[in-house]
């Protein structure tokens, strides 16, 4: 009797467990959320807000930027190297994404590619523009970015 006792239990709490498991998304799902996220990292930037549009990447010391300088570890040193680079608006200018291409990997892991690109008129250097291949992951629920490869 308390084997059956046991086995029921255990059972009840499996069952519990798993009902209580959030669902994995629908690659449509995914597509959207990560679109949603590169939204608001454009309405960040485009107001000036360098902070804002960081939200998009992971709060981690493993957080990895790629970009022309070489390797960027970490959340705080990607916000740096921003700040540095695009000093006030003008800099920064008015930031549009195309081309995206987002594929999800697996229920928690997915890629983007696509085209970054900058107008900034009155600025001597001119309009910037490139590619980029980004690697977000879902972590706590939310879609952050845990890699970002620009040239």
């Amino acid at each position: 009797m308390r084997k059956l006792i046991s086995i029921l239990a255990i059972s009840a709490a499996c069952s519990l467990m798993a009902s209580a498991a959030p669902p994995a998304p629908t690659p449509a799902a995914t597509r959207q959320a990560i679109a949603k996220v590169l939204a608001t990292q454009t309405a960040a930037w485009n107001k000036g807000d360098v902070a804002g549009f960081m939200v998009g990447y992971w709060h981690s010391d493993s957080l990895v930027f790629i970009g022309k300088k070489g390797l960027t570890y970490g959340w705080q040193p990607t916000l740096d190297s921003y700040r540095k680079s695009y000093p006030d608006a003008a800099q920064m200018g008015q930031l549009d994404f195309s081309n995206l291409r987002i594929t999800p990997l697996s229920a928690d892991v997915a890629q983007v590619v696509g085209r970054w690109h900058l107008v900034r008129p009155g600025v001597a250097t001119g309009d910037l523009q490139g590619h980029f291949l980004l690697i977000f992951r879902r972590i706590g629920g939310q879609w952050v970015i845990v890699a970002d490869h620009s040239s």
